[in-house]
């Protein structure tokens, strides 16, 4: 789905609160994590990512790690509760990924959910187009001089 020029596919989940999607992947035991495009947009070009590496634990809502911006610097927060399986060393080496590809290269970290069923419960279907939209148009009046 499209809403003005970011891209929101359908395929992912979305935990709206602090703009990170989320998509299962083949392995029904894992899960792929990452920014979505209106998150990377408002934080600006991305100069450092710091991740939480594989084996540690996380929970919903904390910490997984940090992005820095020339103006900013954030907590990326956890969609699922679970374990890291890895944490996506491109991003690491060349930050901008997450702005240049962010459901694509700029991936941040795949999770072995503890919990999915529950926790996907409280994100945003990508396929939910009316929920979508009435985010991000809640979203872009929030940030309005940002994206200017």
């Amino acid at each position: 789905m499209k809403i003005g020029d970011l891209e929101f596919p359908e395929d992912l989940y979305y935990y709206a609160e602090h703009h990170i999607w989320l998509k299962q992947e083949e392995e029904e035991d894992k899960v792929k994590v990452g920014m979505d495009a209106f998150g990377q947009k408002i934080a600006g070009k991305i100069l450092f990512v710091r991740l939480r590496p594989a084996g540690k634990a996380t929970k919903v809502g904390k910490t997984f790690g940090t992005l820095e911006t020339g103006k900013w610097v954030g907590p990326l927060k956890s969609p699922v509760a679970g374990t890291i399986a890895e944490a996506n060393p491109a991003v690491k080496d060349n930050p901008s990924l997450v702005n240049d590809d962010p459901y694509g290269e700029g991936w941040l970290l795949v999770v072995e959910p503890s919990a999915l069923d529950a926790d996907l419960a409280g994100l945003i279907k990508g396929s939910d187009q009316d929920a979508i939209t009435k985010w991000i148009e809640e979203e872009q009046q929030k940030y309005a001089d940002k994206l200017e």
